[in-house]
């Protein structure tokens, strides 16, 4: 619209199996990023109040934690910018509609109105993550369904608030991630009161008398099932677009069958050439919010004449919000030895502690730095909120994929040190 063309959106929020909703700026702004960050913060505050009488502060070290006060807070902001959202819409002069749109044909899209179980219990008495940041109350005792970033991100500030948290995972955690940072990861989540159910998929959810929710699961290993009492179940299981109710075939636009995402080209054009898109539903795009953010800018760029320019997809940054952080860019080791060969791979790497740690003396065992390096093939890194540049300098020799277990001594965080784990 900035750009003078005559633009329209059309937005709808499909509500949840259990009816939450929400309002313009999408799943980052309302169910994702914004909401996810807030939560991980006020979990990482109860870490600090912990740390706190090393620093000096005489702090009580039994304090209760509020969840209906932050879930206020962290939904008054998020209605903030669905405000603020509007607004900008307004004074930019796009037509906003908020209905479920589908299409026509190529040129015509039109205005619907609401669309007219695998696991027994799970729609009924489940929630997703959508819901987890509308809650108005605890959810008190919770299991987790999925090992995805959802999963243990939503696990992990919900340990951090003090919550009986338990992860039920059917294979691997953080699936497309580093392993061996992914094990990290969860090894700190564990030691750190997140219980684990590993190869473990869930078969019945029912509610008992007391209003507690009974789920039943089997043992991938041993094909025995067990059960357990839970107040909240939260699915975390991965996303399926919701392209098949757009009839993209009115139009001629192309889906993978099995991802049901929209194929498109480096242009960000589909099957047919005046359709884009751009995000999480475009095949092969990665599902982040600042990619998608520039995809558009560059797109509409090239539309409007102003430009050439391709949005590069390679090398994107990404963090996972667990809490201990995980933020990487590049090849997962398994992704470089699988597209260059193991005997090409070299991977540098370091154990070591932030400094914020050192008075409080807490657990850094799992803070590590690793780089697979084929002129630079990518970095990942496990530590604090606070994130210095990583150089190859002063890191000790390099080794082949697939490390031995344990940290060499701890040293000190510092960018400009030569000392080994710098």
């Amino acid at each position: 619209a900035q750009l003078g063309k005559k633009v329209a959106l059309a937005d709808y929020v499909e509500p949840s199996p259990r009816g939450t909703r929400w309002g313009l700026g999408g799943t980052c702004v309302n169910v994702g990023c914004i909401p996810k960050k807030l939560m991980h913060q006020a979990a990482l505050l109860g870490g600090m109040i912990r740390d706190a009488p090393h620093y000096g502060w005489e702090v009580a070290q039994l304090v209760p934690h509020d969840w209906r006060r932050m879930a206020e807070a962290v939904q008054n902001h998020v209605k903030s910018l669905n405000w603020g959202h509007r607004v900008q819409l307004q004074d930019r002069k796009v037509k906003y509609f908020n209905i479920k749109a589908s299409f026509v044909n190529e040129h015509t899209v039109r205005g619907v109105t609401k669309d007219g179980k695998e696991i027994e219990g799970a729609l009924e008495y489940g929630i997703t993550s959508d819901d987890i940041f509308w809650l108005k109350e605890s959810p008190g005792k919770t299991l987790v369904v999925g090992a995805s970033y959802v999963a243990l991100e939503c696990a992990g500030f919900l340990t951090g608030l003090g919550l009986e948290t338990t992860v039920m995972m059917r294979s691997i955690p953080l699936r497309g991630f580093d392993q061996q940072m992914s094990s990290l990861v969860t090894e700190y989540m564990a030691s750190h009161g997140t219980q684990f159910l590993r190869g473990c998929t869930p078969s019945r959810v029912g509610r008992l008398p007391d209003g507690q929710l009974q789920v039943t699961w089997e043992d991938l290993t041993s094909g025995k099932k067990d059960m357990g009492t839970f107040d909240t179940v939260l699915w975390a299981i991965g996303r399926v677009p919701e392209t098949r109710s757009l009839d993209l075939e009115n139009a001629g636009v192309n889906t993978n069958p099995n991802s049901q995402k929209i194929l498109v080209d480096a242009q960000e054009a589909t099957s047919v050439p005046n359709i884009y898109a751009i995000g999480d539903v475009a095949e092969g795009r990665p599902e982040l919010t600042p990619p998608a953010i520039m995809a558009g800018r560059l797109l509409a760029q090239r539309l409007c004449g102003q430009s050439s320019d391709l949005m590069d997809y390679d090398n994107v940054p990404t963090t996972v919000f667990t809490p201990l952080e995980y933020g990487c860019v590049g090849l997962s080791e398994e992704e470089a030895v699988a597209r260059h060969g193991e005997e090409h791979v070299e991977v540098y790497h370091a154990y070591y502690k932030p400094l914020e740690f050192m008075v409080a003396e807490r657990d850094a065992s799992q803070c590590y730095i690793k780089v697979s390096v084929l002129t630079g093939l990518g970095q990942g890194m496990l530590g604090s909120e606070r994130r210095e540049r990583a150089g190859r300098r002063g890191w000790g020799s390099p080794t082949q994929p697939h490390l031995p277990p344990g940290p060499p001594p701890m040293q000190p965080w510092c960018p400009t040190s030569s000392q080994p784990g710098s």
